[in-house]
């Protein structure tokens, strides 16, 4: 009888729970605490690496936009992706040196920054608000910036996802691209959820940290100061320690005071070589620099400070980090100021490290980062091309910009004379960056030194290199070799492709002997026993697109821009959809005509589906799902309860 007398209760009590599942399973974003991160829908749409995707740009004068593009500034576009159009984006020129660069060729392939929601706030790719083209500037291989994408991903590092793109305006072939998911909203979205931090974008006054740092830098007046120094890369040495001060540039001897070159001492008259500074007095050519500050070989003028761009405590002033605070990506108050300032001074002292950093995370990066050698970054000479987090006084790095990785970012030639490909090859990786304290508190502890250590042999035996650089080569080769405007030849391609993989095995085996401690793991140690290191004389680093030899610089091949869009041939918006576009590669974006219906790519003010429509549609399929789960467990309590009450 007394099951009998509740059982009325128990059913009212089990539909309510039903429903609160039912509740809580729709709205869990908003009912309780989200978990970190989420998929937003674009992930595996544009992101997707199985193929090449497509991105057609439809602009009413382009060539206008590209002879402006030097300002930075928006203009407006319609783009479509894979077959969806998107009216009414942003669209403009981006980069630092290789924006100057670009522009110093003679060229037209900038690389580009979409801008989905610049005019309209609800407008998105499938929840994407920006995304980065990358023309691959520098990179033979055209591999080195998705390659370390890839390993960073796959490592479980924050970081962009990436894919390749095949670009065409209005109707003209342009060349193939790298996409990169912007590390905006969007990304914060996917890898932290709801609830994330703080973003920065530190970066050294007028070069670089954002829209418009890139114009005033001129690459023809910068001259490469690692250019000459042979006998540092030669002896494996990655000079992380700290170049001797530069005179001023007024307490340098005028031009009328310099030695006539008859008064020069006859090369007889040259100290050896072995009276020659020690190599790790001298800058690197490997790209492993830290100590080198291009502001003081500046006289501090056009690079500004770099004291906060290194992330080190100066003061509790918010003004003494105007290189940080001013590039932030995220709205900063006076409390997330001197929270992050906070972290900071206790990072520099190496003190409560466990509640100021994201250890692992922060370990992780610096795993992957090491491996690929990039000298353009927070440990390089520039101090740039890094994102900083901030969460509840917690700090984590995220990668950015990669396309001189692998010892590329300067220099060339092979071992031996020149000597960079056996010092990037046996760059050390427990060399402790004294000025930089988001990499030298790794070497504060032995048990953070042993955790590197023991997550570096994890990548080591995890990485697929071989395997990313295969799937890659065998989608894009096509693609590059009808690639109007690329950088290098297809020859060049494929030589640079081949030696990427032998840097990466070459690179591997020097980091398992000096984790194994069979080969010396910091630049002292190194300069005693250079017969120990891996030798690269294999290798020769130009192959794969240099700093210095970025295949289409002044006075190398002509602009292979395609004609028909440079020299104001382009086709107009209304003869847009004549242009027969080439086709995609098994498994990749039929060709355009055959996406929008057959009937050629619709001009603007044509059939656009609007992109504030399309954003939602993968979050209102999940909805749906979600709703049918919770109804069918719903219907299933019923059911029970009935049976207990029957």
């Amino acid at each position: 009888m007394s099951t009998h007398k509740y059982m009325d209760r128990i059913c009212a009590a089990a539909t309510v729970f039903c429903l609160l599942l039912t509740v809580i399973t729709i709205s869990g974003h908003a009912l309780g605490p989200q978990s970190a991160g989420k998929t937003i829908g674009y992930e595996n749409r544009l992101f997707d690496t199985s193929r090449v995707h497509s991105i057609e740009i439809v602009m009413g004068d382009w060539d206008s936009f590209i002879e402006t593009c030097e300002s930075e500034e928006y203009s407006e576009c319609n783009v479509v992706i894979d077959g969806e159009s998107y009216k009414n984006v942003g669209i403009r020129a981006k980069g630092n040196t290789s924006l100057s660069s670009v522009a110093a060729m003679g060229s037209s392939r900038y690389s580009f920054k979409i801008e989905f929601d610049k005019y309209d706030s609800t407008k998105s790719y499938h929840g994407l608000d920006k995304l980065s083209l990358n023309n691959l500037i520098q990179d033979n291989t055209m591999l080195k910036d998705y390659l370390t994408y890839q390993l960073m991903n796959a490592f479980g590092v924050q970081s962009s996802l990436s894919s390749f793109a095949y670009i065409r305006v209005n109707g003209q072939d342009w060349g193939l691209y790298l996409a990169v998911e912007g590390v905006e909203e969007a990304f914060l979205q996917r890898n932290y959820g709801g609830g994330y931090g703080q973003l920065y974008k530190p970066d050294s006054m007028d070069f670089g940290g954002g829209r418009g740092n890139g114009q005033g830098f001129d690459m023809s007046g910068f001259e490469n100061p690692f250019d000459g120094q042979e006998e540092k890369a030669a002896s494996g040495q990655d000079g992380r320690q700290q170049p001797p001060d530069m005179p001023a540039s007024d307490d340098m001897p005028a031009s009328d005071d310099m030695p006539a070159s008859n008064d020069m001492p006859a090369s007889d008259d040259m100290p050896a070589s072995n009276d020659m500074p020690a190599s790790n007095d001298m800058p690197t050519g490997d790209g492993g620099v830290s100590g080198f500050d291009p502001s003081e070989m500046f006289g501090g003028a056009g690079f500004g400070s770099s004291s906060d761009v290194k992330l080190q405590y100066i003061d509790d002033d918010p003004d003494s980090y105007s290189n940080i605070f001013s590039s932030a990506k995220t709205n900063v108050s006076d409390a997330d100021k001197a929270r992050l300032i906070e972290s900071l001074k206790s990072l520099s002292k190496y003190e409560n490290l466990e509640n100021v950093l994201d250890i692992e995370a922060v370990l992780r990066y610096f795993v992957v980062h090491n491996f690929v050698v990039n000298g353009d970054s927070y440990t390089g000479s520039m101090i740039h091309n890094y994102y900083l987090y901030e969460e509840d006084g917690r700090l984590s790095m995220i990668p950015w910009d990669y396309n001189l990785a692998f010892g590329t970012f300067s220099g060339g030639g092979s071992g031996g004379a020149a000597g960079t490909a056996t010092g990037a090859i046996n760059d050390a990786i427990d060399d402790v960056l004294s000025d930089r304290p988001m990499q030298a508190w790794i070497f504060s502890d032995e048990s953070y030194t042993q955790q590197y250590h023991e997550l570096f042999a994890q990548f080591l035996n995890t990485a697929e290199i071989d395997q990313i650089i295969d799937q890659a080569y065998g989608l894009i080769a096509e693609y590059v070799q009808k690639d109007p405007t690329k950088f290098c030849t297809y020859e060049e391609f494929e030589v640079g492709v081949q030696t990427l993989r032998t840097f990466c095995a070459l690179r591997q085996e020097s980091i398992e002997g000096q984790l194994a401690g069979d080969i010396p793991s910091t630049s002292e140690q190194q300069k005693g026993q250079q017969d120990a290191l891996v030798n690269g004389d294999s290798v020769n680093l130009s192959d794969m697109g240099t700093m210095n030899s970025a295949g289409m610089g002044p006075g190398g091949r002509e602009d292979r821009t395609s004609s028909a869009i440079q020299n104001g041939e382009a086709l107009d918006q209304s003869e847009s959809s004549q242009g027969e576009p080439s086709g995609q590669a098994e498994g990749g974006a039929p060709p355009f005509g055959e996406q929008m219906g057959g009937g050629g790519f619709s001009p603007p003010g044509g059939d656009f589906e609007s992109a504030g429509e399309q954003a939602p549609k993968s979050t209102q399929q999940s909805a749906v799902i979600l709703l049918i789960l919770s109804a069918a467990a719903l219907l299933v309590g019923l059911l029970v309860a009935y049976k207990y009450k029957n």
